[in-house]
């Protein structure tokens, strides 16, 4: 999944001359200096900040001063082949960040640590159901949720004011309907909507109680024509209809936040950190952004969302599993998880750490709809799925005029199709 950050860590070893690391030493001391075990990491670009790294490294190594950590800073493009090959090899690292969408497909290779016996240790009851539901995989633990990322809805508080809107008030989605008709006007557009952002679509039809595909007997069926599924997309239609979004692309052709940026769009559901390249793109708008949760069918539950994020995984080849658990004990762990919140405006791995970013607007945002975040289907299949992604053809089919029913029939039979086949 794309919505990152990534990694803090002890001894960061970051530079563009760095090799292809290896698993080094061995869990009673190895390579590391003096005898100390040397732990080597792959974690994702752009995952934490310098003053985190630095102050990450230092509570660490004062707490472990027996390991030596080095860490590689990998790309998101391409790393899923990487660590393919890497679980296959004999150096592969000792802990790997991963997308928490990735785990089965790495898990179903049998090259990851099975982690089931430390779920209990690491507090697994209160984990975020988005990441530790998908690092599961055949009934055992593999993943560790590490940080989670989900939309909310980024809006013009000076707009809203003007149409005498107030955003606290809008809690269920026939409301964020009501107010949105209000926004839209002449030039301005209520909302901007791209005809494809399945991912939100997605939340619609988890509130109306469907799912994207079902498993029966080991076989997986695509259930967007299920009649959940088809008030979702119903009401995806009735609010993009509210804005002047293409219907035949999604938010990142064009990117919305520079269309937001222009000055004629009262709101887009993104990540938070969307709002920073608005300003970017205007600074006219600096202090005029605000995020609510995406609203859900009533006022009491807020808008299902899709979490993303990423897991730690520790590979089965490493030879410091000790060390290697230590280190995701410490980075999953509370004290550095409220620290992580705090600097990235990230949601933290465990509900009951919601409050780590109480101050912080749209990270709060996403606390609030990442406490009842899903994740898609938890196969390896899934990855054939968005490989050719039905679902975005079949949402601008419907778009732009198509027979629902026979657009989603048509969906879910190429989604069972991608994940009974794997291609």
């Amino acid at each position: 999944m794309k919505l990152r950050l990534l990694a803090g860590v002890c001894t960061l070893v970051v530079s563009a001359g760095l090799s292809a690391c290896s698993a080094s030493g061995s869990e009673d001391g190895g390579s590391g200096d003096g005898g100390r075990t040397t732990l080597d990491v792959w974690l994702m670009r752009d995952s934490v900040s310098a003053a985190f790294q630095k102050d990450f490294e230092k509570g660490f190594e004062a707490a472990h001063p027996d390991i030596d950590v080095k860490v590689q800073i990998q790309e998101w493009d391409g790393i899923g082949g990487k660590v393919t090959a890497a679980l296959a090899s004999n150096d592969a690292p000792d802990v790997i960040e991963t997308g928490n969408t990735q785990v089965a497909q790495f898990a179903q290779s049998g090259g990851l640590l099975d982690l089931s016996d430390k779920v209990d240790a690491l507090g697994g009851k209160d984990w975020l159901k988005g990441l530790a539901e998908p690092g599961a995989y055949e009934g055992k633990q593999y993943g560790i949720p590490y940080y989670a990322a989900n939309r909310v809805v980024i809006y013009r508080t000076d707009l809203f004011e003007k149409a005498g809107v107030d955003a606290a008030t809008i809690k269920t989605r026939d409301q964020w309907v009501a107010a949105t008709k209000k926004l839209d006007k002449g030039a301005q557009q209520g909302i901007y909507l791209p005809g494809q952002n399945w991912y939100t679509l997605s939340g619609f039809v988890w509130d109306e109680g469907g799912d994207l595909a079902t498993e029966a007997g080991g076989k997986w069926k695509g259930t967007l024509d299920s009649p959940e599924a088809l008030r979702a997309m119903a009401f995806y239609a009735k609010l993009q209809a509210l804005g002047k979004g293409p219907k035949d692309s999604d938010e990142a052709q064009p990117p919305q936040a520079e269309v937001m940026a222009k000055g004629k769009v009262a709101q887009v559901v993104s990540t938070p950190g969307g709002a920073r390249v608005v300003v970017q793109n205007n600074p006219e708008l600096k202090g005029k952004l605000g995020f609510f949760p995406i609203p859900g069918k009533t006022a009491d539950t807020p808008g299902a969302v899709f979490t993303g994020g990423s897991d730690l995984v520790i590979p089965t080849v490493s030879r410091h599993h000790d060390a290697a658990y230590t280190f995701v004990k410490e980075l999953t762990g509370d004290v550095w998880q409220k620290k992580l919140a705090v600097a990235m405006s990230y949601v933290p791995n465990k509900t009951t750490l919601a409050g780590a970013v109480a101050k912080d607007p749209g990270a709060s945002a996403m606390a609030v709809g990442a406490a009842v975040g899903h994740a898609t289907p938890n196969t390896p299949g899934w990855a054939a799925v968005e490989a050719k992604n039905p679902i975005k053809d079949y949402m601008t089919a419907v778009l732009t005029g198509g027979d629902p029913r026979r657009e989603a029939a048509k969906a879910s039979e190429a989604i069972t199709t991608a994940m009974n086949s794997g291609s």
